[in-house]
């Protein structure tokens, strides 16, 4: 994930030693709080009842970048080990890709070589890396009160109705601000698990606070990292912003946005664009919502092909799966979020530095 002033990669492998982040570009100076970052992936592990049975400790280490508690300026080097690890299954199903998985085409891509345990580089686990990197990113955002949240808008059939942005920040409910619809939710879960299968959500996630001017056209456009950096995410198969595809219901005089003044500040009377006009930022809320997939790792009977043998068969996996990974999910969004409103912030201090300095000369 390459911004024009933050970058962060990805390493490492469901089963192997090790998952971690490498992020560069966090300027030095900041605060770093251990215990906030390990609140932050306690997080991602989602609701107990309907994730893996995979328990890890998912404890942070912090390898370079930070210096008695503050960053310095270098590379970020984060780790999270690998300790509740079962591979055994995985050597059964080597030859027989599971449907939905990146099995097949990630062994056409790397000629064989690519480690298959646990989806291996394909794996949710690197999320991680995403949470890690988002956190980074929050403390860049915290001085202008940039705040992030994300929540669950729908599992399977099951919406929240929609809410104001108040409502979303200050709900006590860490998945949904909507009670009666989370509950809903939750029996839609619990059936997909009972009938070992899966289902698949929408998440919704929230910016407030953020400055106009942020982005620009074209290669600079803010709602398309936004985008690209929400497709990273494994399992996200559709993104959009403010009203999304229903604007293509509708006609220009019912989604225009008018502009008003309100407590000294220029604002939109709506929001259908969702915070973004023209991929630069109106300082209204940025609203975006992007859907995930079922994960496919599911205990029904599926078909497929044995690829030493080229004959059809079918598979019935066995392992730890989760029935939905869409609660894990919110922080892992929130992350992205924030790590591209950064380097938009970043790049537009520069600019700003650079005009205050240019009318001093």
């Amino acid at each position: 994930m390459n911004g024009k002033m933050l970058s962060f990669h990805l390493f490492g492998e469901s089963h192997g030693k090790a998952v971690g982040v490498l992020i560069e570009g966090v300027p030095p100076g900041i605060r770093v709080n251990l215990e906030e970052l390990k609140a932050e992936l306690e997080r991602r592990k989602g609701i107990s009842k309907f994730s893996t049975a995979r328990k890890e400790s998912d404890e942070p280490i912090i390898i370079s970048g930070v210096f008695r508690g503050y960053t310095t300026g270098a590379p970020i080097t984060v780790i999270v080990e690998n300790k509740d690890v079962d591979s055994s299954y995985y050597e059964e199903i080597k030859d027989t890709p599971r449907p939905g998985h990146a099995d097949y085409p990630a062994k056409i891509k790397y000629f064989g070589f690519n480690d298959y345990r646990g989806g291996g580089r394909f794996s949710g686990r690197l999320t991680i890396g995403f949470v890690i990197a988002g956190y980074f990113a929050k403390k860049i955002l915290e001085p202008v009160g940039v705040k992030i949240k994300a929540y669950i808008k729908r599992v399977g059939k099951v919406e929240a109705r929609n809410m104001s942005i108040e409502e979303i920040f200050n709900s006590p409910n860490p998945y949904c601000p909507d009670e009666d619809a989370f509950k809903e939710m939750l029996k839609e879960m619990e059936s997909a698990k009972k009938s070992g299968d899966s289902v698949g959500g929408v998440v919704e996630v929230v910016a407030i606070n953020v400055p106009p001017g942020l982005g620009g056209p074209y290669e600079d456009d803010i709602e398309a990292d936004l985008a690209s950096t929400f497709f990273r995410i494994p399992a996200v198969k559709g993104v959009e912003f403010g009203l999304g595809f229903k604007v293509s219901e509708k006609r220009g005089s019912e989604v225009n946005d008018p502009y008003v003044i309100k407590n000294g500040e220029i604002q939109t009377v709506t929001n259908n664009h969702g915070g973004i006009i023209g991929g630069i930022t109106t300082g209204m809320p940025i609203v975006a919502r992007i859907a995930f997939k079922p994960t496919p790792s599911i205990y029904l009977p599926q078909k497929t092909v044995n690829l030493r043998e080229m004959k059809e068969t079918t598979i019935k996996l066995k392992g730890r799966f989760d029935s939905c990974i869409v609660p894990k999910a919110l922080p892992v969004v929130e992350g992205a979020m924030a790590f591209v409103l950064a380097d938009h912030f970043l790049r537009r201090l520069a600019w700003e530095r650079y005009v205050h300095l240019s009318k001093e000369f």
